[in-house]
C-alpha cells in the first residue's frame, strides 16, 4: 500500500487502494470469511433511492450500520451487509419525466413501453452514483448481493406476494376516496405526505335547515365550519357529534345546501370534534377521507366535484374549470352577497402535499386496489410487544403502536408507468372481469377469446421495499440468511417501511425480519433547522470526504450521534482529521522502535506505568464492546478517543521514552499490544487509516478487517 510513515498521512492517496484490497480480498462476502464461523450477524441497508445522492443521513446511518458489520466480522461472526437500491417509482419518473420536458417531449407522446426503455437508460447512466459514493466511505457492504428492486428475481418475488395476499382475500379492488397528487397524476397512502404549516382561512357558513318545524329552538340554520368551501357542492350531509347536546334535537333532519337546490340530512357520527369550529361539518365524501369514511357509516352518497388534474367538473356549475383556489374565492363571494356567510376567521392548518413533487394534495374517488391491514397490523403490534423485536429509542414505540392501532387500509395502486405492474389481468370484453395471476394467462377464461389486458397500475413503492430483507434472495440464502440481526433508519419511514417489513417477514419467512431496530436522530443545522437543499442549509458529505478523508467524516457523524437530533458542527470534522494525524504519528512511533519483528503474544509488565495502561486498555476493551453492542456508538468513539490520545499517547508513550533504555524489550512488547489493540477496536469507526497503519506491521497479518479481535 502507498501509506508512507516518512510523510504525513494522505486520505486521498490511501483510502481507493485500501477499498480495493479489501473488495479484491473477497471478505465483505459471508461465503468467502476466513475461519470457522458459527453465527451470523446480518444488517439489512436501508435501500437508498436509485435518484439519490449521498446525503448525511447516508453518511450517518451508513457508518453506523458499517460499525455493526466491522465489529462483528472481527469478533468471529458470518457477517452479512446486505446493499440494494430501491427503483423510486414516483422520483424516478418524474426526474424522466423532466428530462423530457427540456427535450420537448413527453412520456404520452413516447408511448408506456419508450418510456420505460428510457427510464432503464436513465438508471444504467445515473443509478450507480450512491454506490460509488457508499464505497467512498468505506462501507463493507456484500456487492456480489446487490440487488435493485426492479429486478427479475425481485420482481417475481413481489408478484408472488401480491398474489398471495389476494388469494388470502387480504388485497381487494374498489371506489375510495384517496389521497391524489394532481401533478404526479398518482394515488398516495397516507405515509406518503408531508405536510406544510399554510396561514388560511375558516369560513362560518349558514346552512338553512329545510322544512322548519316549532320546537327545534326556532333555528332557522345550521352554522358549519369550514376550510373549503368550493367542496361544498360535493356535500351530502352535515354532521354532528352524537354527544353534543346543542345539535341533538337536529339529527335527522335536513338542511338545503347553499348555492344548490339539493337538501343533505343532518347525521350523527363520532368521529366529529365538538370543539372545532361550530361543532356541525359538511361532509363531502369524494374529497376528505375522515368524510368519506363518515359517507361510509351514513350511507351517503359520493359527489366528485374536483377531478384528477385538481380543477372544478361539471357539478361545481358555473366554477367547472376552475383551478380549486379561484374556486374558493368565487363561492366565497357568492356566499357572501347572498348572506350566507356569517364570518371567516385567519386560520393556520397543515395542508398536505406531495413527498415528492410538492404539489397540494387533492382527496378524490378513485378506482384502486386496497390491502386490509387490520390482521396484519396485528402482527406488527404483537411482534414488538412481545419483544420478538426491540424499537430503540423506546420512546418511538409510541409512534409505531399508534399507527398500527388506528391503521386504514393500505392503497396498494399507483397511477405510474415505473414500478411494478400489478399482476392482475382484465378481460378486454367484460372490464370487470380480472384475473390475478402471477403469469399472464394463456386464454381468457371470461369470454374465452381476448388476450386480456395487465393492469396499467404500478405498485407502491414500498410494497416492494417492505420485502427487502428476503425478496430477491435465492432459496439457499433465505435459509442462511434470513433473518437477519439489526436495521438502523430514520424515525420518518419507521411506519412508512419498518412495521411493513415486520408484518411481511411474519407472513412469508414464519419468522421476524430483524431483532433490534435503532432509529437515529435527524442532523440539523448548527441553529437547529432541518437541512434543505432548496435553502442552501443542505450539506455534501463528499466535501467533507474530499478533504479531509472518510475517516475524519465518519468520526465526526459517529461523534456526535449520541441518539439525539445532531445539530451539525463542522469543526468535529477537523477533529476527526487530527485524531487521524495522532493515530499516524503514534503509530510511527511505535513501529520505529519494533524492527523488523513483533511479539507474538501478550506481554508481561514490567513497571507500574505498563500495569496502569494495560489495565485501562482492558477497560477501553470493555467498554466499547458493551457500547458497540447497546448501540452506544457515540459514546464508543469518544471512549476510545480518550483512552488513545490521553491514556497511550500524552502518559505512556511519554513514559515509555523514558522506560526503553533499562525496560527496552519488555516496554516495547506493551507499545506494540497496546497499539495493536487500538487499532482493532478504532477499525469499525476509522476503518481506512487503521488498515493502513496495521500494513505497517513487522510480519504481514493479513487484513485489520478479518483479524481477531480478541487476539
Amino acid at each position: 500500500m502507498k501509506a508512507d510513515f516518512s510523510k504525513p498521512y494522505d486520505p486521498k492517496a490511501v483510502e481507493p487502494e485500501i477499498y480495493k484490497t479489501w473488495l479484491d480480498s473477497g471478505y465483505f462476502n459471508p461465503d468467502t470469511l476466513p475461519g470457522k464461523r458459527e453465527k451470523n450477524y446480518i444488517v439489512y441497508m436501508p435501500l437508498p433511492n436509485v435518484t439519490g445522492a449521498l446525503h448525511m443521513g447516508h453518511l450517518l446511518n451508513n457508518s453506523l450500520q458499517d460499525i455493526l458489520i466491522r465489529y462483528h466480522r472481527m469478533r468471529g461472526y458470518r457477517t452479512l451487509y446486505l446493499p440494494g437500491t430501491d427503483h423510486a417509482g414516483i422520483a424516478t419518473q418524474y426526474k424522466v419525466e423532466k428530462e423530457l420536458q427540456k427535450e420537448g417531449t413527453s412520456r404520452f407522446k413516447l408511448g408506456r413501453e419508450k418510456f420505460i426503455e428510457r427510464v432503464w437508460q436513465w438508471k444504467e447512466k445515473y443509478g450507480g452514483a450512491i454506490l460509488n459514493q457508499l464505497k467512498q466511505i468505506g462501507i463493507s457492504a456484500d456487492w456480489s448481493r446487490l440487488r435493485f428492486t426492479m429486478d427479475e428475481t425481485y420482481a417475481k418475488d413481489v408478484k408472488a406476494a401480491f398474489v398471495h395476499y389476494f388469494e388470502k382475500g387480504l388485497i381487494y379492488r374498489g371506489a375510495r376516496t384517496v389521497n391524489w397528487c394532481p401533478r404526479c397524476g398518482t394515488s398516495l397512502s397516507e405515509l406518503e405526505l408531508e405536510h406544510k404549516e399554510e396561514q388560511g382561512h375558516l369560513w362560518y357558513v349558514k346552512y338553512p335547515i329545510a322544512n322548519r318545524e316549532s320546537g327545534i329552538e326556532n333555528r332557522e340554520y345550521i352554522m358549519v365550519a369550514t376550510t373549503r368551501p368550493e367542496t361544498m357542492f360535493g356535500d351530502t350531509a352535515v354532521a354532528v357529534n352524537p354527544q353534543d347536546k346543542r345539535y341533538a334535537a337536529l339529527v335527522g333532519k335536513s338542511v338545503k345546501l347553499p348555492l344548490t337546490d339539493r337538501e343533505i340530512p343532518i347525521v350523527a357520527d363520532l368521529k366529529i370534534d365538538p370543539s372545532f369550529g361550530t361543532g356541525a361539518l359538511k361532509v363531502t365524501p369524494a374529497h376528505d377521507i375522515l368524510d368519506f369514511e363518515i359517507g361510509q357509516r351514513n350511507k351517503l352518497p359520493t359527489i366528485q366535484v374536483i377531478d384528477e388534474r385538481g380543477k372544478m367538473n361539471d357539478k361545481a356549475g358555473e366554477y367547472a374549470g376552475m383551478k380549486t383556489e379561484e374556486a374558493r374565492a368565487a363561492v366565497v363571494q357568492k356566499l357572501k352577497d347572498l348572506g350566507f356567510l356569517e364570518k371567516e376567521e385567519d386560520y393556520v392548518h397543515n395542508v398536505a402535499i406531495c413527498y415528492r413533487c410538492g404539489h397540494v394534495i387533492e382527496p378524490i374517488p378513485s378506482m384502486q386496489w386496497f390491502l386490509k391491514m387490520e390482521k396484519l397490523a396485528k402482527n406488527s403490534l404483537k411482534a414488538v410487544k412481545s419483544g420478538q423485536v426491540d424499537i430503540r429509542p423506546e420512546n418511538f414505540e409510541t409512534i409505531y403502536f399508534n399507527w398500527l392501532e388506528n391503521i386504514r387500509d393500505w392503497t396498494l395502486s399507483r397511477q405510474l408507468w415505473w414500478g411494478h405492474q400489478l399482476p392482475v389481468y382484465f378481460c378486454k370484453e367484460d372490464k370487470d372481469k380480472f384475473v390475478v395471476a402471477e403469469e399472464k394467462p394463456k386464454a381468457c377464461p371470461f369470454c374465452k377469446q381476448c388476450g386480456m389486458e395487465q393492469s396499467e397500475d404500478v405498485l407502491d413503492t414500498w410494497f416492494s421495499s417492505a420485502l427487502w430483507p428476503f425478496a430477491g434472495l435465492s432459496e439457499s440464502d433465505k435459509k442462511k440468511y434470513y433473518p437477519g440481526n439489526a436495521l438502523i433508519t430514520a424515525r420518518d419511514i419507521l411506519n412508512l417501511w419498518v412495521a411493513r417489513m415486520v408484518f411481511s417477514g411474519l407472513e412469508f419467512m414464519g419468522d421476524v425480519p430483524f431483532k433490534d431496530v435503532l432509529i437515529h436522530g435527524t442532523i440539523l443545522t448548527k441553529d437547529g433547522k432541518r437541512m434543505s437543499k432548496s435553502l442552501g442549509t443542505g450539506i455534501d458529505p463528499l466535501k467533507y470526504i474530499d478533504q479531509f478523508g472518510a475517516d475524519a467524516a465518519r468520526f465526526a457523524i459517529v461523534w456526535q450521534a449520541n441518539g439525539q437530533d445532531i445539530r451539525w458542527d463542522e469543526a468535529a470534522v477537523a477533529a476527526g482529521r487530527k485524531f487521524g494525524n495522532k493515530i499516524w504519528n503514534a503509530s510511527r512511533f511505535v513501529l520505529e522502535q519494533m524492527g523488523d519483528a513483533a511479539p507474538e503474544s501478550e506481554p508481561e509488565p514490567q513497571t507500574d506505568a505498563d500495569e496502569e495502561i494495560l489495565r485501562k486498555l482492558a477497560a477501553a476493551k470493555k467498554s466499547t464492546e458493551r457500547a458497540i453492542e447497546e448501540f452506544e456508538f457515540s459514546k464508543a468513539l469518544q471512549g476510545l478517543y480518550d483512552f488513545f490520545w490521553h491514556d497511550l499517547c500524552d502518559v505512556y508513550l511519554e513514559t515509555s521514552k523514558k522506560q526503553m533504555a533499562d525496560k527496552g524489550a519488555a516496554t516495547r512488547g506493551v507499545l506494540f499490544f497496546v497499539l495493536e489493540s487500538s487499532l482493532k477496536m478504532l477499525h469499525p469507526f476509522m476503518p481506512f487509516i487503521t488498515e493502513a497503519v496495521y500494513q505497517k506491521f513487522p510480519g504481514r497479518r493479513g487484513l485489520l478487517m478479518v483479524a481477531e479481535w480478541d487476539r
